[in-house]
């Protein structure tokens, strides 16, 4: 079973899986392995932030590619998606905002564009909808959904009810097979460039797909007459999230195949900026080597003094929080970065169990590449309030934000000097789900003991 890679994960990944088709032209260049232009069982794509990868395609296919790539390092992270890219629905419109509508699927909330449907679009209106983007479970977004349905290939689409594109490739016409009745190509602009084998072979397989999803609508009830729920849920979407260790395991995969600069990934990962450098720097210098370049990746990007940046706090079952934006008070050119933030009254310091008071300052110091960081609190008068050490997947420090994921277990030391260490059920808890791996969960255990000690 076949697989297509794209993004800046993508030159590792190659090395790391088999049976990869259609490479991009760098990829076609670095690597020695003729890789070929056949169609895709699964899809590997980078996520909009850069953070970690969504692959999608079939079922089992996927499976397999998300358990060779969670295994890269201890802190990379897998979820199941609910509502999979390519996934069918029949959906309720629940809300109709300026740029579109929420729809209800039965299994979350889509977002519906108002250009994505030739209809005017009410609250409650009943309406098929497929997924054409989805996205992780760390972001605030919601998959896009459309009214086309569309079987994805790589040098080919087939799309349900459009007229058949009269730009195809010169040798459409004297392929083998057709599409299906009530399915158009929507061939990729590379197709007039492959050869007969190519494309018969990629219309044979958005072809039997396309079949698949017939029998699933042909005999169904139209959305006005069912609840929210899947039409064709065969496709299937997997999300991991990279933790720093992992990016640096990317890292030495990488290197086996191009030279590639320390953190090369960890800064990929930053910004569209940081990226670009990364790509001269490897293109100037071929030969870098030593640590990652801390200092001058965050005097040249951020953050340094006087910043504002945020701390995101990622949790083991995939949501994210944001615990607040504060000011970069401090910064070591050896990683570490000192934040200050301001607290409103309301509500108590968890496992402190003191109340948050008007005036109260949180100071935050966090290095990049510990697997804990100290909030500090004080009152209005400078008197300490208590210290509360989140126990988390390597920091990641990045221009704007403070990226990891929080483990459960913490340690706390209260203003009497007390130390206690907590949630070590929840951690236990999310081992038992299957959201923490049993060696990150050790490695979490292994850090609070640490911390617990030393305090």
């Amino acid at each position: 079973m076949t697989v297509r890679i794209r993004g800046v994960y993508a030159t590792a990944l190659t090395a790391l899986l088999d049976d990869v088709v259609q490479p991009s032209a760098a990829i076609r260049d670095r690597v020695e392995a003729e890789l070929p232009h056949a169609p895709a069982d699964a899809r590997v794509e980078s996520t909009t932030d850069r953070q970690g990868v969504g692959i999608h395609g079939d079922p089992d296919r996927v499976d397999a590619v998300a358990g060779t790539l969670e295994t890269v390092g201890r802190d990379t992270l897998r979820w199941s998606a609910d509502i999979p890219a390519g996934g069918v629905f029949a959906g309720v419109v629940t809300e109709t905002l300026g740029r579109g509508a929420l729809v209800d699927v039965g299994r979350g909330t889509g977002f519906l564009p108002y250009g994505a449907t030739s209809r005017r679009v009410e609250v409650d209106d009943r309406i098929r909808v497929q997924v054409a983007d989805a996205q992780p479970p760390w972001v605030d977004d919601r998959p896009v959904l459309d009214t086309d349905i569309r079987i994805r290939g790589g040098l080919l689409d087939l799309v349900r009810g459009r007229r058949p594109d009269v730009d195809g490739p010169a040798l459409v016409d004297i392929l083998p097979a057709s599409p299906p009745d009530g399915w158009a190509p929507d061939w990729a602009p590379g197709a007039h460039d492959e050869s007969h084998e190519a494309l018969a072979s990629a219309l044979d397989a958005t072809t039997e797909r396309a079949a698949s999803l017939d029998g699933a609508l042909v005999s169904a009830d139209p959305p006005t007459d069912r609840d929210p729920g899947p039409y064709w849920a065969e496709p299937r979407s997997e999300w991991l999230w990279f933790g720093r260790d992992s990016r640096f395991a990317l890292d030495d995969i990488r290197q086996g195949v191009v030279p590639t600069m320390p953190g090369h990934h960890r800064l990929k990962a930053a910004t569209d900026a940081a990226g670009a450098a990364v790509d001269f720097v490897e293109a100037v210098c071929p030969a870098v080597d030593g640590e990652f370049p801390f200092d001058a990746a965050s005097r040249q990007f951020g953050p340094v003094e006087g910043d504002k940046i945020a701390i995101s706090h990622g949790k083991p079952e995939g949501e994210r929080y944001d615990l607040g934006t504060g000011e970069v008070v401090e910064r070591d050119p050896e990683g570490v970065v000192t934040i200050s933030r301001e607290m409103t009254a309301g509500g108590r310091y968890d496992a402190l169990d003191v109340e948050r008071q008007n005036g109260d300052v949180a100071v935050t110091t966090v290095t990049e590449g510990r697997w804990w960081y100290p909030t500090v609190y004080r009152g209005a008068d400078g008197t300490k309030r208590g210290t509360y050490v989140n126990i988390c997947t390597p920091v990641e420090i990045f221009p704007t934000a403070v990226r990891y994921v929080d483990l459960h277990v913490d340690v706390v030391k209260h203003a009497d000097g007390r130390v206690e260490r907590v949630d070590d059920d929840e951690l236990d808890e999310a081992v038992a789900a299957g959201h923490v791996r049993a060696d990150l969960a050790d490695r979490a255990r292994e850090v609070a003991s640490a911390v617990e000690s030393a305090l």
